[in-house]
């Protein structure tokens, strides 16, 4: 026993704080509870929707006071039609209209596939000016089994009566241009939502067509 207590001992500060290497599998035989741990900065998934030809994918309930910050990722969404834009918009009335006024910027990196051709840009096409307009996260998306895009969406203090809603997003995408090359394209997003009342849904789409496949996650940060 001496070894085993000098051991834990060795482990233990002088204000009685276990320190990481004092709880591991030989120091523990099991666990059948825990004392509350703070969430701190960490991260929790909320809910998941998963399309199959979906005019659009909406996620209506849990954007609350909660969370400080909504994150949601986009896996693999794939469009029904070539060359389509994926966007989002965000409600104040739980999802009855998606039409908060937005103002936007954007700057891209693309690179070709076929032609090894390649630029570094603001993009004009995504940008909007006080317009309650869906709001373009990548666009020029193919539709052949190899093409799609993902991406994340930073949606800050939702609940906030007091301050605009600020958002923030990125993706890697394969697009097609109008000659039907492909080209890798990655996108850089920020605005704002520019209301004062608390936005509690949010939809995303593709403007020309259904969402043939993909996931979208969402999570609540701390």
């Amino acid at each position: 026993m001496g070894i085993i207590t000098r051991s834990a001992a060795n482990n233990i500060t002088t204000g009685g704080v276990i320190l990481p290497d004092g709880i591991n599998d030989a120091s523990v035989a099991s666990i059948t509870a825990l004392a509350q741990v703070s969430a701190g900065d960490g991260i929790t998934l909320i809910s998941s929707q998963t399309a199959s030809s979906s005019a659009s994918l909406s996620f209506t309930t849990g954007i609350d006071s909660t969370y400080r910050t909504y994150l949601f990722k986009w896996i693999n969404c794939h469009p029904a039609t070539i060359r389509d834009e994926f966007q989002f918009n965000m409600s104040t009335d739980g999802g009855s209209n998606y039409n908060v006024t937005k103002t936007s910027t954007c700057f891209q990196a693309i690179h070709g596939e076929v032609y090894d051709d390649t630029d570094f840009s603001y993009n004009t096409s995504f940008d909007l000016a006080q317009s309650t307009s869906y709001q373009v996260i990548a666009n020029n998306i193919g539709n052949g089994n190899d093409e799609a895009t993902s991406g994340e969406l930073y949606l800050f203090s939702p609940s906030n009566t007091t301050f605009v809603k600020h958002f923030l997003a990125r993706n890697i995408r394969q697009s097609q241009d109008g000659s039907g090359d492909p080209y890798q394209g990655n996108d850089h997003i920020g605005g704002y939502g520019n209301t004062t009342s608390a936005i509690n849904a949010i939809t995303f789409q593709y403007a020309g067509g259904n969402i043939d496949a993909g996931t979208i996650l969402m999570y609540g940060i701390a």
